[in-house]
């Protein structure tokens, strides 16, 4: 099994970071990194009896653009997919939901770590 690149690391450290933002914020989280034949949904969270399909975007500083930026229709899209299959694959009754996005960003060696949160982002 090959190890995870730089990347990958950030982006896991960033999932992380989100889940327990998530958390603190009274949610519960469900699931982190479920797979679909459209991809991944980042997280899965509940609070209030709705059900929030998280997008976690992470960055180490802004060079390349806000964290939410990289947010694009084309991965919008294959989120939307990638939760039509699970609702396909989990079926539940009259269950309310939405779509947020974390922008996480770390700056310096990831002691100041910056986290916003957008409800409903995408739908």
């Amino acid at each position: 099994m090959t190890q995870p690149g730089p990347k990958q690391r950030l982006g896991r450290w960033g999932e992380t970071a989100a889940a327990n933002f998530f958390a603190q914020n009274g949610y519960q989280v469900v699931a982190k990194n479920l797979r679909t034949p459209y991809g991944e949904i980042d997280l899965l969270v509940e609070k209030d009896g709705v059900i929030v399909f998280v997008e976690v975007k992470t960055r180490s500083g802004t060079g390349y653009g806000q964290p939410e930026e990289a947010v694009t229709k084309e991965k919008q899209g294959h989120l939307l997919a990638a939760i039509a299959y699970y609702w396909q694959h989990n079926p539940q009754e009259e269950t309310d939901w939405r779509v947020d996005v974390v922008a996480v960003t770390r700056r310096g060696n990831g002691k100041e770590v910056e986290i916003v949160h957008f409800e409903n982002a995408i739908g």
